[in-house]
This record gives structure tokens, C-alpha cells and sequence, in this order.
């Protein structure tokens, strides 16, 4: 299996750190981002946001930034409402979450900023 990438990351170096599978791919545009929300979308899931602190990243616990955005389907929003929470956390992590009704689970959750 030499061709497995070993991705250097440790707690100590916060910028090393990798965050579920998107971390692991180059940087998403605003246009591929759209993308992912317009699947949660087509899934009838509701988005959530969330942000906490880099230090806290790891733990279970981050914060909601509002409700989540029940039978919301309008894109420009939710990518709104994910740029106010950044605008109001700039030094936090900020992610998107999809929450599957059927299944009361996230069916996707993908971190769109990092904090510093």
C-alpha cells in the first residue's frame, strides 16, 4: 500500500488538522459548496449550522447557530445564513449539517470555515 498518503496532523498543530471526508479534498468553491447544499436540498433534509471554537473541535458539543433551517430549499439563504454565522464567529469553526428526518440523523456534515 504504497501509494496511501499519510496526512501529517496532530492536535498541536491546529492548521494540520483534518475535519470528516471533505477535509481531506482540495479547498471547495462557494460553487461546489452550493452543490452539496443543493443535495441536502433534493434529500428533503434540513440544514443546521454550527461553530465552535478550533480548540473545542474535537469534542461532541458545537454550537447551533440558530434553529436548524426547517423545509428551507432556497440555496441564497442558506448560504447566507452560513456567511452570518461566520461574519458573528470569525475565529470559529463554522460547519454545515443536513439532518435526515426519516433516519433522525446528520445525513451530511461538512466544515465550510476554519477558525483561527
Amino acid at each position: 500500500m504504497s501509494d496511501m498518503q499519510d496526512y501529517k496532523s496532530s492536535l498541536s498543530d491546529v492548521s494540520s488538522r483534518k475535519f470528516e471526508t471533505f477535509s481531506y479534498l482540495p479547498v471547495m468553491d462557494v460553487d461546489r459548496i452550493r452543490k452539496q447544499i443543493e443535495y441536502i436540498v433534493s434529500k428533503g433534509w434540513n440544514p443546521g449550522i454550527e461553530h465552535t471554537e478550533p480548540k473545542n473541535a474535537f469534542g461532541h458539543f458545537w454550537y447551533m447557530w440558530k434553529l436548524p433551517l426547517f423545509g428551507e430549499t432556497d440555496v441564497d439563504i442558506i448560504l447566507s445564513e452560513i456567511e452570518n454565522c461566520h461574519t458573528a464567529h470569525p475565529d470559529n469553526h463554522v460547519r454545515l449539517l443536513g439532518f435526515d428526518n426519516f433516519t433522525q440523523s446528520a445525513g451530511l456534515s461538512m466544515v465550510i470555515h476554519l477558525g483561527k
